[in-house]
């Protein structure tokens, strides 16, 4: 079994995930781009048992936004790094792929969302790259 280990930013909260993921998707809905502040959310499904803090548990503070049938959010109550959580169901955990120290060796399958992707993204997709 391959395991990939992540965590915030700060380094205080920690996990680790045995793959492989169920699914892996990179979403494109306004509130995935307001969770993630960024254009899009890369999202990584596994199953419960796939999934297990290593250290600073304490610190993840979970966001389910009352209005939605389903959308939640966690992140370290000390420096604001996206982190995993579980579904309101409890049948899997959503790991942000950028919250990951190892890589995968997976990548998406599936733009989810693509007609609400933000109005600039396709004009960047040719943009000049940098190192």
């Amino acid at each position: 079994m391959t395991v990939v280990r992540g965590g915030c930013l700060c380094q205080s909260v920690g996990f680790e995930v045995d793959l492989p993921f169920i699914k892996f998707v990179k979403c494109h809905c306004s509130r995935c781009r307001r969770a993630t502040g960024s254009a899009f959310a890369a999202n990584a499904y596994v199953l419960p048992a796939a999934f297990r803090w290593t250290c600073g548990s304490e610190l993840v503070v979970r966001f389910d936004l009352p209005e939605a049938r389903s959308f939640s959010t966690s992140f370290c109550s000390l420096c604001g790094s996206p982190l995993p959580h579980s579904t309101r169901s409890g049948r899997e955990v959503i790991i942000p792929a950028g919250s990951l120290m190892d890589d995968p060796g997976a990548s998406p399958s599936v733009e989810s969302c693509w007609s609400s992707r933000a109005s600039w993204l396709s004009d960047a997709i040719d943009l000049p790259t940098t190192d």
